[in-house]
């Protein structure tokens, strides 16, 4: 059932890509609109998978931290969260047109992972791979951006399995996409990648208040 339903959404959303489903063709100036064109505002936080939910214990979870870096890193739960813990606010634009304010977050900076690994100057791409199978793929500047984490609480709770925890991706700056449940691993690398969207037909950015849904 879970097979069935994943090749259902993927063909549906493969579909929306060749056609341009979702573009309003609405302007606004980048960065000063808190809510990007064609998005609307929604109080609760909608589910959005492959149909798939894995179940990781933190006692199983492990952050592989690997690629184009001095030191390759295995973070179980007690290291990852023996890190520097912030929190940060941040909104959530998803690429199926809803946004949410104000989400509070709170787990290890991307910047303090990094500095952990130590990046090679060759580096240019992060490639980012989930629990479930699903990938995705960051420009290096992008996944340093300092409101971006590893977060492991949203609003205070624990993230939920069903919005990837124990340990999911936040990037602010794109679409929610490009920001991954169930982490489970990093490659530093000096080509770009496409991820699982991205090579069915998915921008390979994703900003959303350039509109940048569909490649």
């Amino acid at each position: 059932m879970a097979d069935e339903y994943k090749a259902k959404l993927v063909e549906t959303k493969q579909a929306w890509a060749r056609a341009g489903r979702l573009l309003t063709g609405r302007s606004g100036e980048h960065g000063v609109d808190r809510l990007p064109p064609g998005q609307r505002l929604v109080q609760n936080w909608p589910v959005l998978d492959l149909g798939i939910q894995p179940d990781i214990p933190k006692a199983d979870w492990t952050l592989t931290v690997t690629g184009l870096v001095k030191t390759e890193l295995s973070l179980d739960w007690d290291a990852f969260a023996a890190e520097p813990q912030v929190e940060m606010l941040s909104d959530i634009h998803c690429v199926t047109q809803w946004s949410r304010y104000d989400n509070r977050w709170t787990g290890v900076t991307t910047r303090h992972l990094a500095g952990m690994a130590g990046v090679s100057e060759t580096a240019t791409h992060v490639l980012l791979s989930s629990y479930d199978g699903y990938t995705t793929n960051l420009r290096l500047a992008d996944f340093l951006d300092e409101d971006c984490l590893l977060a492991h609480s949203h609003d205070g709770d624990p993230i939920t399995r069903e919005h990837g925890g124990p340990v999911r991706l936040v990037v602010p700056r794109y679409y929610f996409w490009k920001s991954p449940k169930w982490l489970k691993r990093i490659e530093f690398a000096s080509a770009d990648k496409p991820g699982f969207w991205e090579d069915r037909g998915y921008h390979n950015v994703g900003d959303p208040w350039l509109e940048q849904r569909y490649g």
